[in-house]
């Protein structure tokens, strides 16, 4: 489950997959010297990719516009009591749609963030 936060709560359909990705910068921070390369952590980063069967009629597909800024929240084992969510804000870099012949028309979409919080449904 896939939900946009705003003024109010919506779930994107039609998800067919995502994938979380997070990180940290890595600063170097070797000063002349030293007998080898140093380094420090650095602020967080995250990229959240989305795939899905495009669907026009879904009001939350047709929010994640390139530009767009967001607050969202992935749910992959559901949503019962003690289950965990991940949740963070970012900007929609990119957003693709594809068709074939013989296919479906397909959606994909990348959003660019900071800091991703695990929490657990209460």
């Amino acid at each position: 489950k896939l939900q946009l936060k705003g003024t109010a709560e919506a779930v994107v359909g039609e998800v067919r997959s995502f994938t979380i990705d997070e990180g940290n910068a890595v600063l170097e921070n070797t000063t002349m010297g030293n007998a080898g390369r140093t380094y420090q952590q650095g602020i967080d980063e995250s990229n959240v990719s989305l795939e899905v069967y495009w669907d026009q009629a879904d009001a939350q597909q047709l929010v994640l516009d390139a530009g767009a800024e967001i607050d969202w929240e992935i749910s992959p084992s559901g949503t019962a009591s003690t289950v965990k969510y991940y949740s963070g804000t970012g900007i929609v870099t990119n957003k693709s749609i594809t068709s074939s012949f013989d296919g479906m028309v397909e959606a994909s979409f990348t959003i660019q963030g900071g800091t991703v919080t695990e929490a657990a449904h209460s």
